[in-house]
C-alpha cells in the first residue's frame, strides 16, 4: 500500500540554497520541511554577492526586504598586483548586459538568518538544531530520519529530497558522488578585521583582490559594522611545506610578505578568530537522481576568487524548487525527469570553473593587468566576472578571443611578463611576521 507523504519535499540544510528552495516551494503551496543542524545565526564564509543574485531575490519576493537590511553596496571588484602599483577596476555598471550592476557585501551570519526566516515566513516548516541522519528511497517516496534538538530520533516521509547541506554532503558523500578538483587544490586562511581603510564614494564597498607573486591572492571585503573580511588563498603544496605554523601566524606572515596587503592592513586590528578551509573546490558526478536533487555547495563548489558561491547557491535553490514543483504536478520524480536541472548545474559549474582555472595562470594575469587592454574585451571579461552566464553572441566571442590570447601568451609572449617586473617573493609564510596587531577576540 502506498504510504502518505508527511511533506511534499524535505530539504536538508538551511543555507542560501536550502532557504531559497524552501521559500520558493512554500510560495507555490508545497508542504516543505527544512532541517538545519545548527542554530542561526552562525558564522559562514563567502561574503560577496554578484549582481545576478538580485533576480533570485525578486523571484522570492524579498528584494525590497534585502535593501532594507542596510548591507554594504558593491558595484565592482578591484584587482591589484602584488606590489600594489597596478590595479584593474572591474566596474559592473560599465557592462550593458548587466542590468542591475549594484549588489551587496554580506555578513553571512546575518544574511543567511534573514533568508532562513523568509522561508519560514512563506510557510515552510523550518527546524533548526535538527540533524538529518539518513534517507531511504523507494518507488513511492523517501523516508528521512533525523534527530531533533532534544536528541530524539524522528522521521518524515516526502515525495522528494533536496540536499542543500553544503560541504557536509548529506547525500553526495554517502553516494560517492563528490569529486575533488585536482587543478584547484587550495587552502584559505581568513579572519575579520577592524580599521581597514576603504575607498571613497561609491567604490567604498567594492571587493579588493590582492594578487601574490606565487599566484595566490587575498580577498578584502568591506562588511557592515565596520568589519572587513580578509583572507588569503594559497596552493595546498605551499601550505603543507610549513606544517608547524598556527593559522594566526600564517595569516600574519602572508600579509607581511605581500606588499599591497601589508600597506592596506598596516593599522588594522583583528576582530575575531582566524579560520581555515582546505581543498574547498570540488565537483560531482551527478546533481539529480530518483526523487533527489543536489543544490548549492552540496553539489559543487569553486574557488571563491570571483564570488560565485552564493549566486550559484541561490540560483540552484530556485531552480530545484521550480523543477520539483513541476514534478509534484506531474507525479514524476525519476532522474530522467530532472535531466534539464542536471544539465544546467553542470553547465554553470563548467562555465565558472574555466574562468577560475584561468585566473591561476600567470598568462591570464599578464593580459588582465595590462592598462592598454582593449576596452571592449575587458568589458566582456568584466561581464563574466559579474556572474553573467549567457551573454550576447558578441560578448561570448570576446570571451573566447581573450582565452585564446591567454593560451598564446603561454607560448609566445604577447605582452611583458608580470613576473619579470619584480623578483619572486619567498614561499608563503617564510618571512618574519610583522608585529601582531591588537586583537579583540
Amino acid at each position: 500500500m502506498k504510504r502518505a507523504w508527511d511533506f511534499d519535499v524535505v530539504i536538508v540544510g538551511g543555507g542560501p540554497a536550502g532557504s531559497t528552495a524552501a521559500r520558493a516551494l512554500a510560495l507555490r503551496g508545497r508542504r516543505t520541511l527544512l532541517l538545519e543542524r545548527e542554530r542561526f545565526p552562525r558564522f559562514h564564509i563567502g561574503e560577496s554577492l554578484l549582481p545576478l543574485s538580485s533576480e533570485v531575490f525578486r523571484a522570492l519576493g524579498v528584494d525590497d526586504a534585502v535593501r532594507r537590511l542596510g548591507l554594504v553596496e558593491k558595484w565592482g571588484a578591484v584587482f591589484v598586483t602584488p606590489d600594489g602599483a597596478t590595479g584593474r577596476y572591474a566596474d559592473f555598471s560599465a557592462c550593458p548586459e548587466v542590468h542591475e550592476p549594484q549588489t551587496w557585501q554580506v555578513l553571512r551570519s546575518r544574511f543567511d538568518e534573514f533568508l532562513l526566516r523568509q522561508a519560514g515566513a512563506a510557510g515552510a516548516d523550518v527546524r533548526e538544531e535538527h540533524r538529518a541522519l539518513d534517507a531511504r528511497f523507494d518507488d513511492d517516496g523517501v523516508d528521512v530520519a533525523f534527530e531533533d534538538r532534544a536528541g530524539a530520533r524522528r522521521s518524515a516521509r516526502a515525495a522528494a529530497l533536496v540536499d542543500a547541506s553544503g560541504r557536509f554532503g548529506f547525500l553526495a558523500k554517502p553516494m560517492g558522488l563528490r569529486r575533488p578538483d585536482p587543478a584547484l587544490r587550495k587552502v584559505a586562511v581568513f579572519a575579520h578585521y577592524e580599521g581597514v581603510p576603504r575607498e571613497a564614494g561609491r567604490r567604498a564597498g567594492d571587493i579588493r583582490i590582492l594578487t601574490r607573486e606565487d599566484l595566490g591572492w587575498f580577498w578584502v571585503i568591506p562588511l557592515d559594522a565596520g568589519w572587513t573580511s580578509v583572507g588569503v588563498v594559497l596552493d595546498s603544496a605551499q601550505w603543507s611545506a610549513h606544517p608547524g605554523l598556527a593559522p594566526e601566524e600564517r595569516l600574519e606572515r602572508c600579509i607581511a610578505e605581500t606588499p599591497a596587503a601589508a600597506a592596506l592592513l598596516r593599522d588594522a586590528r583583528r576582530a575575531g578568530p582566524v579560520r581555515t578551509e582546505a581543498d574547498f573546490s570540488y565537483g560531482t558526478t551527478r546533481y539529480a537522481g530518483d526523487r533527489w536533487l543536489l543544490a548549492g555547495d552540496a553539489g559543487s563548489f569553486l574557488d571563491p576568487v570571483f564570488s560565485t558561491g552564493v549566486q550559484i547557491a541561490l540560483r540552484s535553490g530556485l531552480e530545484a524548487a521550480e523543477v520539483l514543483d513541476r514534478a509534484l504536478a506531474r507525479g514524476r520524480f525519476r532522474a530522467r525527469d530532472f535531466r534539464g536541472y542536471e544539465r544546467e548545474q553542470r553547465r554553470r559549474y563548467r562555465h565558472f570553473r574555466r574562468l577560475v582555472r584561468a585566473f591561476y595562470r600567470p598568462e591570464f594575469r599578464d593580459l588582465f593587468f595590462r592598462p592598454e587592454a582593449a576596452p571592449r574585451m575587458f568589458r566582456a571579461v568584466t561581464t563574466m566576472l559579474a556572474g553573467l552566464e549567457r551573454p550576447r553572441p558578441g560578448t561570448r566571442l570576446l570571451w573566447r578571443l581573450f582565452f585564446a590570447l591567454v593560451r598564446l601568451q603561454r607560448r609566445f609572449p604577447l605582452v611583458p611578463r608580470l613576473a619579470a617586473a619584480a623578483p619572486p617573493l619567498p614561499l608563503p609564510c617564510s618571512t618574519t611576521p610583522r608585529p601582531a596587531p591588537g586583537s579583540s577576540d
